[in-house]
């Protein structure tokens, strides 16, 4: 079984020639013992793992092991006993893929976290929530979530440079300055509509020309394998969570109409929320309540985006402009900071900063009143004062 595992991890490090790092890099402690890493699927978290485990040019190849958990070779095992042999062997870093496809991965996690000399790193869904499971791995993992592809690291890849990346108050207080510096190297809106349309998931840089299909196949997986892998949905209802995907590329996210769209998928108002959060936890939606909303599941949403832009343009016919900005800001905000629906305004951020997101004839009419309001202005390069470049957003991470 172990010589199986490693001709097959020797044939995946030998595929891997992705050489950008992606900001996780610079997130994850890799001194923990347990390290989790959760995210949509196709923005990256096998690559880094195999870009981890490439990189440990100190450690013998006998000593580090890479194995997927939808494998049949894994199937028809056992975690745990897979990492005895191969601690007895004298390995010291397991890496797992694709977690959430093995029955009952936290107790043997655990079992291997407390009887073990071994440092494991795990993939898994967005959807998977270690918090609550009935082996308490919560106290043992440190879980890192991954996003898709920043402005920024889309701007790296493509030119094939190095761009700094800033906090929300260093944009807040000096996004002039910054965009001044920025300017030095690109034109920030040269690649923008590129970027909104098809550059949030890495896997575009393999070949561009068949993005959106393969982006399509991707959302599928999840509605049809990841999220029936983890939540308790029959088969034949699944085509209720493509419905619902669509229903609300169609709808404007302020305009929800929990009844109709009840109505015309063919389910009650309970299993509809139900469906819902199967997809945000699958980071196929984004739902936003006003702060200070009770987080039970599943209080009534008060605006769903679609999680990133790319899939409006994958799947609407004519995506609109004014969801398409507001879907981007609040996936790259939600990347490092917390985003509540506010009274007044589009977004509050930290319960601190208060955001209008439009074009470039957006005022400030709606929040001119309010202490910290700021407006994220698309089409422009620069700012001034309050009012933000959209773009710039994209440089959190």
């Amino acid at each position: 079984m172990i010589e199986k595992l490693y001709q097959d991890f020797l044939l995946y490090l030998q595929n891997q020639k992705v050489t950008y790092r992606r900001y996780i890099w610079n997130v994850i402690n890799h001194n923990d013992k347990l390290i989790g890493i959760v995210g949509a699927r196709g923005v990256g978290k096998t690559t880094y793992i195999l870009q981890y485990l490439k990189s440990l040019k100190d450690i013998p190849l006998h000593k580090k092991l890479y194995i997927s958990a939808d494998s049949f070779d894994v199937a028809s095992s056992s975690l745990l006993e897979i990492a005895k042999e191969f601690s007895a062997l004298g390995g010291k870093i397991l890496a797992i893929d694709e977690i959430h496809k093995y029955k009952n991965f936290e107790r043997e996690l655990k079992q291997i976290y407390d009887m073990l000399d071994l440092k494991v790193i795990f993939s898994g869904s967005s959807a998977i929530e270690l918090e609550h499971s009935k082996a308490d791995l919560s106290r043992r993992a440190v879980l890192y979530h991954m996003n898709g592809l920043s402005y920024r690291e889309f701007l790296e890849i493509k030119l094939k440079t190095k761009l700094a990346s800033f906090t929300l108050i260093e944009i807040l207080n000096n996004h002039l300055e910054i965009v001044y510096e920025i300017k030095k190297q690109l034109k920030p809106l040269e690649y923008w509509k590129e970027y909104l349309e098809l550059g949030f998931y890495p896997f575009y840089f393999q070949e561009p020309s068949t993005y959106n299909q393969k982006l399509k196949e991707t959302i599928n997986i999840v509605i049809e394998t990841d999220i029936p892998s983890i939540f308790p949905i029959k088969y034949e209802n699944i085509v209720n969570l493509k419905k619902l995907v669509k229903l609300i590329c169609q709808s404007e996210p302020f305009k929800l109409n929990i009844k109709e769209m009840s109505t015309k998928i063919g389910i009650d108002r309970d299993t509809l929320y139900l469906y819902m959060n199967y997809l945000y936890r699958g980071k196929i939606f984004n739902i936003m309540r006003l702060k200070n909303q009770e987080d039970n599941i599943f209080p009534k949403p008060d605006k769903i985006y679609l999680n990133n832009p790319n899939l409006y343009f994958a799947y609407c016919s004519e995506p609109k402009i004014g969801t398409i900005r507001e879907s981007f800001f609040a996936n790259q905000l939600e990347t490092k900071y917390e985003v509540a629906i506010p009274q007044k305004g589009d977004f509050l951020i930290e319960e601190s900063y208060l955001f209008e997101i439009g074009g470039k004839n957006k005022s400030f009419n709606q929040i001119k009143d309010i202490k910290n309001s700021f407006i994220a202005v698309d089409g422009i390069e620069i700012g001034f004062g309050n009012k933000i470049p959209l773009w710039l957003f994209g440089f959190l991470y």
